[in-house]
């Protein structure tokens, strides 16, 4: 866990404001609105009103609170949450054919948080910026180049990191949710009567009797909930207690307060329903409260950019991404890192979005057929660990899951309507995100299993090495190997071209561990195979990242002395040849080519110095 979840609770509460609730709790800039828009001209009634603030207030109750609060959390791995932390901890304890079944439900909920990525940050800075058409509708036109030139400069910041800054996201946000709680019980004075929508029986009277809407409002209310996620992602970062009390003491109180306090501004004015979140502010706090509005939305596109590195880093350790370079811009926050080419990606499809829609509102209908399926797919898998993991009994597990699919079903269900008026968009980013990533890992996996070797063969090559050695050199020689007791490709080139060996010689494994971290007695094991050959494995986990100067430290600590600067590194690196294919299957074969091609090396990978690498290969049909 990381340093912030160290801290007391008021300092982790505060922090959690900054880091897990920026997306949540810029929801009502754009949600209400976009919620009563639905409704026929001239028919934003007290019914319609009251009904969708019932179906808000108890989507935050059921959703955010009940679900995720108080069950979901609760399938921590190590600390770690997210959706590929729960498809960890569900594929555990199943046959392997329901195994690859959640792992291909953990891929697709991955990949749906990268569609989730790319329409959030357009989607809260433009419904930020738009409040200046309330301040004066000439304003307008700056809207988009604003928007436009506001993420610019955030995807520039990012290869500088967000250390430095990120300490005031927490007392930003605080404010952001004082301010809004505020404006909320300003408006509520106006009509306190709308405090009667907490019954739940306006939300189901509201659905009963416009049938005909039911569906488009489910779709709309689910605005309300975007974000929810980031409860259960985050708590590796700041942990459980900081995140729960956050949510229960600071943000849904204030969000409800504000939900409540648009609702009777809208029924006591139906003139505010065009933007009846700065509509809640006097006219004098309109301006502090549009920039106040602006620094919490790119508060909350951070932290969707901030999950997108983390969630591409958990998929590149875990082997369904190819290798790419990550930097790490804080040396005392592991969670900080910048990778490069997903944040010029991201840059280009966020903006490409923001000059396509132009609007926060013909952005609402792009939004949330990503969001409901991650939900559907978190409740599913945490069906699956309730029931292997927490051993609870089938018929409780059974109501549990059907339970949480009651809710979550109909919400996905509503917001495929919007696939046509541009719910595709996201579609379209998760559909890629998946189909990168289970042809990296097929076709790699394919590839592996045809270069492994039988474990016997590599104790028959070291025992005829032993008898018939080659010429030997002084120094060690490590050769990278991608399974324990195989013979690294490396080594068999050497031998072939080279026909020389060092004294030492060691077979190093770098495997990836199924938990988030691996404590360092764990970390190094060490086998000898004769008197000259040495297998070393060194395990981390997905959440880590390997360090070459940190295995060799640790084998010292074993007794076995060796620096990075004192050996030779031997890595094989092949040019693949595609053989003949057809259809889909030449498609995959030539994107997986151009991933390989472009693929972190292993020296980079691991942080070897590369005046103490040789890459040796060879051509290799695939």
């Amino acid at each position: 866990m990381s340093q912030t979840a160290k801290q007391s609770l008021p300092a982790g509460m505060l922090a959690a404001a900054g880091i897990v609730f920026g997306d949540i709790g810029t929801s009502p800039l754009y949600t209400l609105k976009e919620c009563l828009s639905i409704l026929p001209d001239g028919s934003v009634s007290t019914t319609a009103v009251m009904g969708f603030l019932s179906l808000i207030f108890w989507a935050l109750t059921l959703i955010v609170t009940l679900k995720y609060v108080c069950f979901v959390m609760r399938a921590d791995h190590d600390g770690e949450g997210g959706i590929l932390t729960l498809m960890s901890l569900a594929r555990r304890n199943v046959s392997p054919k329901i195994g690859h079944i959640i792992v291909l439900a953990g891929l697709t909920g991955g990949a749906f948080f990268y569609g989730d990525g790319i329409i959030t940050p357009a989607i809260s800075v433009l419904s930020a910026i738009e409040g200046m058409e309330v301040v004066s509708p000439h304003l307008g036109k700056y809207v988009v180049p604003l928007a436009v030139v506001i993420l610019t400069l955030l995807f520039i910041i990012q290869k500088h990191g967000t250390e430095k800054v990120s300490k005031v996201f927490g007392p930003v946000m605080f404010i952001w949710f004082a301010s809004i709680g505020l404006l909320g019980i300003r408006g509520i004075a106006l009509n306190p009567t709308v405090l009667h929508a907490l019954n739940p029986s306006y939300a189901l009277t509201f659905l009963l009797t416009h049938e005909t809407l039911a569906f488009a409002a489910l779709g709309m209310v689910v605005l309300a909930v975007t974000g929810a996620e980031a409860l259960y992602a985050d708590m590796g970062h700041l942990g459980k207690a900081p995140i729960r009390m956050a949510w229960l003491v600071i943000a849904m109180p204030a969000l409800v307060l504000n939900y409540f306090g648009q609702g009777a501004l809208v029924i006591a004015d139906a003139q505010a329903v065009n933007n009846p979140f700065f509509n809640l502010a006097p006219g004098w706090g309109q301006i502090p409260l549009i920039v106040l509005s602006t620094l919490a939305t790119v508060i909350a596109a951070q932290s969707v950019i901030t999950g997108v590195y983390t969630l591409t880093h958990q998929a590149i350790r875990q082997g369904f991404l190819p290798p790419m370079r990550i930097v790490f811009t804080s040396h005392t926050e592991s969670g900080q890192i910048y990778i490069p080419v997903v944040n010029w990606l991201l840059f280009v499809t966020v903006t490409v979005i923001v000059l396509a829609f132009r609007q926060s509102s013909a952005l609402s209908s792009a939004y949330g057929i990503v969001v409901t399926g991650t939900m559907v797919i978190t409740a599913c898998l945490a069906g699956v660990v309730a029931l292997r993991n927490w051993k609870w009994p089938l018929p409780l597990a059974v109501i549990f899951l059907l339970c949480m699919l009651t809710i979550d079903v109909p919400l996905f269900a509503a917001n495929l309507m919007k696939l046509l008026s541009g719910g595709w968009v996201p579609v379209l980013m998760a559909l890629t995100m998946m189909g990168l990533m289970l042809i990296w890992s097929t076709e790699r996996n394919r590839l592996i299993r045809k270069l492994n070797n039988d474990p016997d063969s590599l104790q028959a090559l070291v025992k005829s090495l032993e008898t018939n050695p080659p010429s030997r050199v002084p120094g060690t020689a490590i050769f990278l190997a991608r399974k324990e007791f195989e013979i690294p490709q490396a080594l068999l080139h050497n031998l072939k071209h080279n026909r020389v060996l060092h004294q030492r010689v060691v077979l190093l494994n770098i495997r990836t561990t199924d938990t988030p971290r691996v404590h360092n007695q764990q970390r190094i094991t060490i086998t000898q195979l004769s008197p000259s050959f040495w297998q070393v494995t060194a395990a981390y986990g997905w959440r880590e990242v390997p360090s070459m100067a940190e295995v060799l430290h640790l084998c010292g600590l074993e007794g076995f002395g060796c620096t990075v600067n004192e050996a030779s590194f031997f890595t094989s690196h092949d040019t693949l040849v595609m053989k003949k294919r057809r259809g889909l299957a030449r498609v995959k074969g030539v994107i997986f080519h151009f991933c390989q091609r472009n693929a972190l090396r292993a020296h980079e990978q691991f942080n070897i110095p590369p005046n103490r690498v040789i890459e040796l290969g060879g051509q290799r049909e695939f």
